[in-house]
C-alpha cells in the first residue's frame, strides 16, 4: 500500500514537471512576433537608404578596379601567348574587351565586361576644373574610331566603334593604335557627371584616375581630394 502511494507521487511529480515544460515550450506569442516583425521593418528602412548611398559614392571605385582587373589580365595574357593582346574601352557597345590579336588572320575577341552607364560614370572626358595628376601628368587617353576591328565568337565583324585602346606585347610594354608601335603612356579618369551638366562632377570625392606606364604595363590608381590627386 505504502509502495503504491509512492509510486502514484512520482507519477505526479512527473506530470507537474511535464506540464512545466509545456508551458516554457509553448513558443512565441502574437504580441512577441508582431514586435519583432516591426523591428526588422524599421532597421530595412533605416539600411536601404544607407545601401543605395554607399553604392552610389564607390560606383567610380568598383569601375577604376574593375577595369585594372582587365588591363591586368591583358597583359597576362600577352605574356602567356607571346604575342600582342589588346585592352579596349568601347563607347559604342558601352563594353571593356580583351581581344588576341595574332600574327595572321582577323583579331579575336576573348573576353567583354560591361561599363556602368555613362550617366553614372565617365571614361572619356575630363570634369571642369580637374587636371591629370601630376607627375607623371600623363594625357588623358584618347577615344577615336577603331580602324584594328575585331571579330566575335559567332563569327561576326566589329570595326568603327569608338574607343580607347592599350595593346600590350608580349615583352611586358604597352603600345598604342597605331600601324607603327608607339609607347603608350596614358590616364583614364572616372567620375559622375552632375545630372543636366555633363562637364561637371556630381561629387569631387567621387573622381579616380588610373596612369597607364607604357614601357612596364604598370598602372597607377589615384584618388580625387578635391583639390589634388592622391596615389593609392
Amino acid at each position: 500500500m505504502i509502495v503504491n502511494q509512492q509510486n502514484s507521487a512520482e507519477r505526479n511529480v512527473v506530470a507537474a514537471s511535464r506540464a512545466d515544460i509545456g508551458k516554457g515550450n509553448g513558443g512565441y506569442s502574437i504580441i512577441e512576433m508582431l514586435a519583432v516583425a516591426a523591428i526588422l521593418v524599421v532597421l530595412t528602412a533605416i539600411s536601404i537608404p544607407y545601401a543605395y548611398n554607399y553604392n552610389k559614392l564607390y560606383r567610380t571605385e568598383d569601375q577604376a578596379l574593375k577595369i585594372i582587373d582587365m588591363m591586368q589580365e591583358a597583359g597576362q595574357r600577352a605574356l602567356t601567348r607571346r604575342r600582342t593582346v589588346r585592352f579596349e574601352i568601347d563607347l559604342t557597345e558601352n563594353k571593356m574587351h580583351i581581344i588576341d590579336e595574332p600574327t595572321t588572320g582577323p583579331h579575336q575577341l576573348i573576353r567583354s565586361v560591361d561599363l556602368l552607364p555613362t550617366h553614372e560614370v565617365m571614361v572619356d572626358e575630363t570634369p571642369s576644373g580637374i587636371t591629370t595628376p601630376s607627375p607623371p601628368d600623363y594625357p588623358v587617353a584618347e577615344f577615336t574610331n577603331d580602324n584594328f576591328g575585331h571579330t566575335k565568337p559567332d563569327g561576326s565583324a566589329v570595326t568603327g566603334n569608338r574607343v580607347w585602346q592599350a595593346r600590350y606585347r608580349s615583352n611586358g610594354s604597352v603600345i598604342g593604335p597605331d600601324s607603327t608601335p608607339v609607347p603608350l603612356n596614358a590616364t583614364l579618369i572616372l567620375w559622375p557627371p552632375k545630372p543636366g551638366d555633363p562637364t561637371v562632377a556630381n561629387s569631387l570625392g567621387e573622381v579616380r584616375a588610373l596612369t597607364l606606364f607604357a614601357g612596364s604595363g604598370a598602372m597607377k590608381y589615384w584618388k580625387y581630394t578635391g583639390t589634388e590627386f592622391i596615389s593609392h
